[in-house]
């Protein structure tokens, strides 16, 4: 399934974007699990022109993994 957000935004423009249309997929289409998720951000100066995202020691930022939200020691041990 695709999810295309259009439009010069701000991050928190989009992270609120994505929320609205995860609930949307929860509410509307009943889902309750994936298997995970690929997201593409095109990264801009905020005029439309695209930029290069750079790591602390100056490589090139093109792939980030996740292995999902931080598990707290309760869900662990089922408190």
């Amino acid at each position: 399934m695709q999810i295309t957000i259009r439009g010069e935004l701000t991050m928190a423009q989009l992270r609120q974007a994505i929320f609205e249309q995860l609930v949307q997929l929860e509410n509307v289409h009943a889902l309750a699990f994936s298997q995970g998720a690929t997201l593409y951000v095109n990264p801009s100066d905020g005029c439309g022109s695209p930029v290069e995202l750079k790591a602390k020691d100056g490589r090139k930022v093109t792939k980030i993994l996740s292995d999902g939200p931080y598990r707290s020691a309760a869900e662990d041990y089922k408190i």
